[in-house]
């Protein structure tokens, strides 16, 4: 077969097969659209069948919704009828209840209407007799005067000034006794309050003199202190304010200064001087520096101490500078520093014990006296608790330890607790006995002032202060004196004593009135 021919055969075949797969093909498409129909509309049914069961189960949960929702509505309306019910019942109680009180108010009324009545007949029948007795009381003053021969007012004048008399009597005897309970009754808690804290401070009994004894080895050293005409001795003195005694005291020297600072500066620069061997002028005046630094940093390192050892927080340096310094001062020749702690001590103490704040009583206590330390001539001339109540004040001390240092000698007002505690403090350690060397010019002055306000008085034949201005004994003249004055005599010169003098303790006022018979048998 030619090439043409093979052609025509292939195109020919080709074209069948291309018939015969599009008739396969269009039968196949046919069937899964058959099929695809038939699945479509299985699906429906089954989506027809769900939404009914849906449909129904939601009815039946709407229908069961309802029904609850109805319960509960019908319950809320039984509640509210209820409710309801019970304010009807209240209101027609309380109407029942105020009817019943109009009634009983009513009844009231009237049985008040006739007590009214009833008082105003008694009214009209007590003035009548009021009047009945004025003019019997009339008629009898009348006959009293014709018979005593003295007009009322005459008579009521005497009748005045006995009952003054008598009630002048019998206020001072009442007066006396109520102060004789009250001190009984008050005494004994503030006793047992000082008492115990007194006997919980225990301290030492220490006297500063004013002078301070060098021990030597041999008298040999006398002569190299004085030096060559007195020039070594000399130059100790100008540097150090001390005046050097060198007597025939074997193996000692005297140091003789009231500033116990001075003196202790020359003390320890002896020491320094004796030891190194080289005294001469301008050894002197180095030691004698030297010292003083050294004498500053154990003022402050004392001042720490103390203020630890107190448990004392937050004072300031300056403060602290002046509690140091009080080691070497002295009052009445007690030891400063040793006077202030003992007072914080105590002050802390009685403070607690009355259920105060212990630790500012303890900080007033221990600043009460830093007046006494100026530092300069000009501040010398301040009372000392003025003094240092301002340099409490400059250095942020609170105001209640700021009163109480002003306070303690009574300087200013006392407006806080711990100011009475501070001055009480102060005077127990002051006034034991050994604490302190009293100045005899001024324990004599307090002696005759004593008896000076005895004399004072009218009546009094002598006078006679003891017990150390403890006790005074008042002897009266028994013409001019009754025992019942006798008693207000007592009275009133206490009271003049406590507000005219200052004193520690105090000052138990006796009045003696004696009388006396004296016949001579012959």
């Amino acid at each position: 077969m030619d090439s043409a021919t093979l052609l025509i055969v292939a195109i020919v075949g080709l074209a069948i097969g291309f018939a015969i797969a599009k008739f396969m093909e269009k039968g196949k498409a046919s069937k899964t659209t058959l099929n695809a129909k038939k699945e479509a509309e299985n699906i429906l049914k089954n989506a027809q069948t769900e939404g009914e069961s849906i449909k129904k189960d939601k009815i039946f949960q709407a229908k069961e919704k309802f029904l609850e929702l109805k319960a509960e509505h019908e319950k809320v309306i039984i509640s509210k009828d209820k409710k309801i019910n019970d304010a009807f019942k209240r209101t027609r109680d309380k109407e029942s209840q105020i009817s019943s009180e109009l009634a009983k108010n009513a009844k009231l009324n009237k049985q008040l209407d006739g007590k009214i009545q009833e008082i105003s007949h008694k009214e009209e029948f007590l003035d009548k007799k009021q009047s009945e007795l004025d003019k019997l009381h009339k008629n009898q003053v009348q006959q009293l005067e014709l018979i005593s021969g003295l007009s009322a007012e005459d008579a009521k004048g005497q009748l005045m000034e006995s009952l003054k008399e008598n009630a002048k009597t019998d206020a001072m005897a009442f007066i006396q006794s109520t102060v004789e309970d009250a001190k009984l009754t008050a005494q004994q808690e503030a006793k047992k309050i000082i008492i115990n804290t007194i006997q919980r401070i225990g301290t030492e009994e220490a006297v500063e003199n004013c002078v301070s004894v060098f021990n030597l080895e041999s008298d040999d050293v006398k002569g190299r202190i004085i030096g060559r005409e007195g020039r070594n001795i000399r130059a100790l003195e100008s540097a150090t304010g001390v005046e050097i005694i060198v007597d025939d005291t074997p193996d000692a020297i005297i140091l003789s200064c009231f500033d116990s600072v001075r003196r202790e500066i020359a003390r320890l620069s002896l020491h320094k001087l004796v030891t190194d061997g080289r005294i001469h002028p301008a050894r002197i005046e180095e030691v004698v520096k030297k010292t003083e630094k050294q004498i500053e940093q154990e003022i402050v390192e004392v001042g720490k101490r103390a203020v630890i050892d107190l448990g004392v927080h937050g004072l300031h340096p300056e403060l602290v500078r002046a509690v140091g310094r009080m080691k070497y001062r002295s009052s009445y020749g007690q030891n400063l520093l040793q006077h202030s702690r003992e007072v914080a001590k105590l002050c802390g103490v009685m403070a607690a014990e009355l259920g105060l704040n212990a630790k500012i009583a303890k900080r007033a206590g221990l600043l009460h006296d830093i007046g006494k330390v100026p530092n300069t001539e000009a501040e010398v001339e301040t009372p000392h608790a003025i003094l240092g109540m301002q340099w409490a004040e400059k250095f942020g001390e609170k105001p209640e330890v700021c009163n109480a240092i002003g306070a303690h000698h009574d300087e200013i007002e006392m407006n806080t607790l711990i100011s009475p505690i501070v001055q009480v403090c102060d005077a127990i350690s002051g006034a034991r006995p050994g604490a302190r060397r009293q100045v005899l010019d001024s324990y004599i002055q307090r002696l005759k002032d004593l008896e000076d306000i005895a004399f004072a008085f009218g009546g009094v034949q002598k006078a006679y202060a003891i017990q150390a201005g403890r006790e005074l004994r008042v002897i009266v003249e028994s013409e001019k004196v009754s025992d019942e004055k006798a008693a207000a005599l007592s009275f009133e010169i206490s009271q003049k004593i406590q507000t005219d003098m200052t004193y520690p303790g105090q000052v138990k006022v006796t009045v003696i009135r004696e009388t006396r018979a004296v016949n001579v048998a012959k």
